[in-house]
């Protein structure tokens, strides 16, 4: 398809199921997310755009939004995500319970307009243009214009209209979000921990209580398995078993 063609349809798609209270539009500072937030521009849309910090999101992210994205809601969790994980665990690929509670918690009762892109991963592909969620007795609405769009086509409509983006994209990283999330590849997590030390400091003292409340309850076959709540975290980063309270000294 032309891609003129897609960048009408999909304002065409926001023209079209835009509600009368305007759109809750969900923005990461991501490319998808500034795409998403142009397009609902050139179409006139209504929309009021919400940024639910994280606390853990990467630096350039949260200055990128500051600075070229004034008037996006911040919405500040009541419990920062690394103090949460001290009592609730640390998130695996097979229970991730931070995003339901930290980046999925908005727009309860309203029409969300999102940047999701079937070609993202496979639990996006059976994704359509409108969607419902029910989680919540309010439940909400889900509107993707862009959701058969390429990556290429992202980027071709950011370079044709000069769309601001986050320069961390220009370093190598793929994607934005959480730092060390258990859905990026070990490798990226690793680079993100040489590239951020001292989040990785901070997440090694949130594991260290971690460490200390499992052992007040007498968890012994977690004691047994990490020493420490920094070899904990260097497992959760890594895969990999760390026998010395200094296995990180060559990735931090």
């Amino acid at each position: 398809m032309n891609f003129g063609r897609k960048i009408a349809i999909a304002i065409e798609r926001i023209k079209i199921h835009q509600p009368r209270d305007g759109y809750y539009l969900a923005f990461s500072g991501g490319k998808d997310s500034c795409v998403i937030k142009a397009l609902a521009d050139m179409a006139g849309a209504k929309y009021d755009a919400h940024y639910s910090v994280t606390t853990i999101d990467p630096p350039p992210v949260v200055y990128f939004i500051r600075q070229h994205h004034k008037d996006v809601i911040w919405d500040r969790p009541e419990v920062p995500l690394l103090k949460k994980l001290e009592t609730r665990g640390f998130p695996k690929r097979q229970s991730r319970w931070c995003c339901e509670l930290y980046k999925e918690n908005g727009g309860w009762g309203r029409t969300c307009l999102l940047g999701v892109r079937a070609a993202e991963s496979r639990n996006r592909a059976d994704r359509k243009v409108v969607g419902r969620c029910f989680k919540n007795p309010i439940g909400k609405t889900f509107v993707n214009p862009i959701i058969d769009w390429t990556e290429k086509d992202v980027w071709q409509f950011i370079g044709k209209f000069s769309v601001p983006y986050c320069k961390i994209y220009d370093e190598g990283f793929t994607r934005v979000g959480c730092l060390f999330c258990p859905f990026k590849p070990q490798r990226v997590r690793e680079a993100e921990a040489q590239k951020y030390p001292a989040f990785a400091e901070r997440f090694i003292v949130s594991f260290n209580r971690l460490h200390t409340n499992r052992c007040a309850k007498g968890k012994s076959k977690f004691v047994k398995k990490f020493p420490s709540g920094r070899e904990m975290f260097y497992w959760w980063l890594t895969g990999k078993g760390a026998q010395k309270d200094d296995s990180l000294d060559g990735l931090l």
